[in-house]
């Protein structure tokens, strides 16, 4: 008798913790992103050298064509319907399009929302490079065109970034 109510006390904190692991109250905890695929890692490289290519390009504003000029969302709307991923032309659309995801977790084709707060969306720009040295955006800016940056570095746009957005993955 003393057996059967060891291992049905065993079985019971087994149940339990089993319970609880599934239920988030264990420390460890599932990794928030996937690493990417060889061929999604190819996918973003592609789409940030199509990106870069664009550079100099003149602003525009709602513009979203190479011919005309961009503005922030035209741009990074025209380089990712290139690789068929559809985003809307505008900075509040793409600020929830994909997913969001932590700044510490970007890839390049990621798109970094920049604003006052999630009501009021006030640029958009593309990841290209993430290092020690800071994050590296390709982006289309009224003053400049389209450009690539530190944003880390940027007294004016580090402040401003609100979320990170992957609208590659699937």
């Amino acid at each position: 008798m003393h057996s059967i109510r060891s291992v049905t006390f065993t079985q019971t904190i087994a149940a339990l913790v089993f319970t609880a692991l599934l239920s988030g109250c264990s420390t460890a905890r599932k990794p928030t992103t996937v690493p990417p695929s060889a061929n999604e890692l190819q996918l973003r490289q592609e789409i940030v050298r199509y990106a870069q290519n664009l550079r100099g390009s003149r602003y525009k504003y709602a513009g979203t064509n190479p011919r005309s000029g961009f503005d922030c969302s035209g741009f990074t709307s025209y380089v990712l319907k290139q690789f068929s991923v559809p985003v809307s032309p505008a900075s509040a659309a793409q600020a929830k399009e994909g997913r969001e995801i932590p700044l510490k977790a970007i890839q390049p084709g990621d798109l970094i929302i920049f604003g006052k707060n999630r009501n009021n969306i006030q640029h958009v720009a593309m990841v290209v490079e993430t290092n020690r040295k800071g994050i590296f955006v390709v982006h289309s800016t009224t003053s400049r065109g389209v450009i690539q940056e530190n944003i880390s570095t940027s007294s004016y746009w580090k402040p401003l970034i609100l979320q990170a957005r992957d609208v590659i993955s699937k």
